[in-house]
């Protein structure tokens, strides 16, 4: 009797699964990646691959060869379907605002695309080390000590504050993979070898990193 039982609920589970196709694989994501041409203005394959200014000026826009330890999946798929811009001024542009006309995916494709960029990972990024924290420490350092602050929008409580020559960190609670924040600061050579923003090893300690990640993390 028993077996009979398991048998039928393993009959209902298939049934479930051939009547509810499941979400699109990574090599799906990719050819709809490729079909609608995001390739022409980000590149996928690590590592980075710029060396001089004029590389980076080359770029028409992010590189993603790291998008599944960078960003939220849940942020991402969302964000594909309805972009709004996260840099105030257009890519590589210290003058012109950013003119918000990135291409909008369906929800199916932006799905697919989703699969395909949350494969795309770091061995730099390890798991479970930022826990977001609205930080003390992390705020002195971002606000006064660094200042990240002069280049960075981020919220406050009545309005946003800061820079716009990066890309801003409203949201990045969100946005952003906490323990990425981390590596990036760790080791923002590897991800952006040709960049405005200052190598911070050897000029915060580890703590102070971790207590800056943590702050951003926490920003809404």
């Amino acid at each position: 009797m028993m077996r009979r039982c398991v048998t039928s609920l393993i009959g209902v589970a298939l049934l479930a699964a051939v009547a509810t196709p499941g979400r699109a694989d990574p090599a799906t994501g990719e050819q709809v990646f490729t079909g609608n041409k995001c390739n022409d203005c980000h590149y996928t394959q690590g590592p980075a691959t710029e060396k001089t200014i004029a590389d980076q000026l080359a770029k028409k826009g992010p590189e993603l060869w790291y998008a599944g330890s960078k960003f939220q999946k849940a942020w991402l798929e969302g964000w594909l379907q309805n972009p709004e811009p996260i840099r105030p001024l257009k890519y590589n542009s210290l003058s012109d605002d950013n003119p918000g006309d990135h291409p909008k995916l369906s929800g199916a494709d932006a799905g697919a695309v989703t699969e395909f960029l949350m494969s795309l990972t770091s061995d730099k990024v390890e798991a479970g080390v930022i826990k977001p924290k609205k930080n003390p420490k992390g705020r002195l350092i971002f606000v006064k000590k660094m200042p990240c602050s002069g280049c960075h929008q981020f919220p406050t409580k009545k309005k946003f504050k800061g820079g716009r020559s990066a890309p801003s960190l409203v949201g990045a609670g969100k946005r952003l993979n906490p323990d990425w924040i981390y590596a990036y600061l760790k080791e923002t050579k590897t991800f952006k070898p040709v960049r405005m923003m200052p190598v911070f090893a050897g000029v915060l300690s580890d703590k102070d990193m971790k207590a800056v990640s943590a702050y951003v993390a926490y920003f809404k």
